[in-house]
């Protein structure tokens, strides 16, 4: 039976680890965090490996593995990530696959940056609706009254709370939730922000882009967002397609 490594920080990532269980690979799923795994862990098809690590300790667990494969389905920014992957399939000789998620249909301004999104939105007048994670929160810092004018919406882990509060954002200015979110709760959080702008990243559609690019456009507010890094890769059927024909071949 080959063996599957995926990184599967994501819903394509967690739903291609099923299906190729169902193929017949054995497959385990690396997820960075505790949060992440417990959308596996119930189900007992698929090993879950929980927990951030470098590209060495990425190299040490694919060849202690004796992987035929790995998958990267890492988030579209994810970058360093998937530098990291790529270099420790490199080095333990284990075939590399990137899946790609698929881009949206261009809605909003776009920035090269956070830095540069961040930067423009601050120069609007009114408040701003960062929804972009809580790693680089800090990065809106640069804003003119930023613990006054940006709200954050993250995850619902104590983590990404205390990211926003130790860059200086009240309490009362942190939204939770898990996406992808309809336009109806895209829409709420706008409104209860009084935001003028929507700061967000192309998560397409399995991150509930087109649903953000809605709200934007119902509430009347700037949507500013931050694009991809450029990167190669094949798309989730490519993916499947390929896994299939491995598995036939071996």
């Amino acid at each position: 039976m080959k063996k599957l490594l995926i990184f599967a920080g994501t819903t394509e990532g967690r739903e291609l680890a099923f299906a190729a269980e169902a193929l017949g690979y054995d497959v385990t799923a690396s997820v960075a965090t505790a949060y992440g795994e417990r959308f596996l862990a119930a189900d007992s098809r698929v090993r879950v490996h929980a927990g951030r690590m470098d590209a060495a300790q990425m190299e040490a667990f694919l060849r202690g593995g004796s992987f035929d494969l790995a998958v990267d389905a890492t988030h579209p920014y994810a970058a360093e990530a998937s530098r990291n992957i790529r270099a420790a399939c490199a080095a333990a000789d284990v075939r590399y696959l990137r899946l790609l998620r698929e881009e949206s249909e261009k809605s909003g301004v776009f920035f090269d940056t956070l830095p540069e999104a961040a930067e423009a939105a601050g120069r609007l007048p009114g408040n701003i609706l960062a929804a972009t994670g809580s790693k680089e929160i800090g990065l809106y810092r640069a804003v003119p009254d930023f613990s006054a004018r940006v709200y954050a919406r993250v995850l619902p882990t104590g983590d990404s709370v205390e990211k926003c509060l130790a860059a200086g954002l009240p309490r009362a200015h942190i939204l939770t939730g898990r996406g992808p979110f309809s336009v109806a709760e895209n829409l709420r959080d706008l409104g209860a922000c009084r935001a003028a702008v929507l700061v967000t990243k192309d998560g397409g559609a399995a991150g509930g882009f087109p649903e953000k690019a809605e709200a934007a456009r119902q509430a009347g507010v700037f949507l500013y967002v931050v694009r991809r890094p450029k990167e190669t890769g094949a798309s989730y059927d490519e993916v499947f397609r390929t896994l299939k024909e491995e598995r036939t071949c071996g």
